[in-house]
């Protein structure tokens, strides 16, 4: 699929016939969650004839469009880049379920990579829980547009498009406004997650050291787990950051919304601090509870062992005198029978409290 797509864009890219496209407003309805036309701030158009208010957008001075999507499939993508003049490459990005976050610059448009996160609500941690949810965030930005794709059920991105239509002030910066809201949103989520997975960790924490039944080994495992895959979304966030605050992107990035990723930046610092300090957190508690199986089953050992040495010497009392030799001390005492089994309670007795006394019992 990806190899069609690639054949598809490149033919666009080198003036060929594209490959067929939808054409008509039913069949891009269904995944344009968002689309309207931006002049200094303020929406003034919207619909699902893309080619209409990007050709608007571009004739109109300071407007922009921004076209979101949510799950478009390759024939959809092809449609899109063929309006907005999308790279083939970066297009063929969007398919790829997996990518770590970045920024990459093109001819006339940059292409962006973000991991949407979701904390996931659980009355209390089990080994198969589900506490971090991820998706992909994926952003074209360009002078005259900024196209949003969203992929799986996590970040969405209505709620950024009503908060920026209610301040035309920052709407006004243009396309990479809309950038900053996303990333911000993004990170914000991230630093939601991080106050949350406060209370997983300490927990997790208190149930190891605390009297009583402990936390198993899976239930730790489970949420190292959750936290690596959160962390593979947090971490990698910095390099795409810092190209935008760094002067990489400043051809593109408009000085004042330069001001705006700074704080973003830092925000995002705060979230890396706490999930690699949660991470060393966790493996110390890992070791800490291997350290309390180990302890636990050398314990057990030793028990098992005191109650086999208690057993092992009344055996070898019975074994003596079931040897039925003619000539044996007390054979013929009319109290010897009583007489042994009270040596075998006394000895039992004696060697217990003194494996009891050892801390072995």
């Amino acid at each position: 699929m990806i190899g069609r797509l690639s054949r598809g864009l490149s033919r666009m890219a080198t003036g060929a016939p594209p490959a067929p496209a939808p054409q008509r407003v039913g069949d891009v309805r269904r995944f344009v969650v968002g689309c309207g036309v931006y002049v200094n701030g303020r929406r003034v158009d919207g619909g699902e004839d893309l080619a209409r208010l990007y050709r608007r957008a571009r004739r109109t001075p300071g407007a922009f469009v921004w076209l979101g999507l949510h799950d478009p499939d390759e024939r959809q993508l092809a449609y899109v880049a063929d309006i907005f003049g999308l790279h083939p490459l970066a297009v063929e990005d969007v398919l790829q379920q997996e990518q770590r976050p970045k920024v990459e610059r093109y001819e006339d448009s940059s292409f962006i990579v973000l991991r949407a996160t979701q904390y996931v609500e659980h009355a209390e941690l089990t080994d198969t829980s589900e506490v971090v949810n991820t998706g992909f965030v994926r952003v074209f930005v360009g002078d005259s547009f900024v196209v949003t794709v969203r992929q799986g059920d996590v970040g969405e991105l209505g709620s950024v498009r009503a908060q920026l239509e209610a301040a035309p002030t920052m709407l006004a910066h243009g396309p990479w406004a809309v950038v900053h809201a996303v990333f911000d949103r993004v990170v914000d989520t991230y630093v939601d997650i991080v106050a949350a997975l406060q209370t997983d960790v300490d927990a997790v924490e208190a149930g190891v050291f605390a009297r009583g039944p402990s936390v198993s080994m899976e239930q730790i495992y489970q949420l190292k787990r959750e936290l690596m895959e959160f962390k593979s979304a947090v971490v990698p966030l910095h390099r795409p950051l810092a190209a935008l605050t760094n002067g990489q992107m400043d051809t593109v990035v408009p000085q004042e919304i330069r001001r705006y990723f700074r704080d973003v930046a830092d925000h995002h610092a705060r979230a890396v601090d706490a999930v690699v300090n949660y991470d060393d957190l966790l493996n110390t508690i890992l070791q800490a509870r291997l350290g309390q199986v180990t302890v636990d089953q050398n314990n057990d050992m030793r028990k098992i062992a005191s109650w086999a040495a208690i057993a092992a010497l009344q055996t070898a009392i019975a074994g003596i005198y079931g040897m039925n030799f003619d000539y044996m001390p007390e054979l013929e005492w009319r109290y010897g029978y009583p007489g042994v089994l009270l040596v075998m309670l006394f000895s039992a007795v004696l060697l217990y409290r003194r494996l009891r006394r050892a801390g072995w019992l």
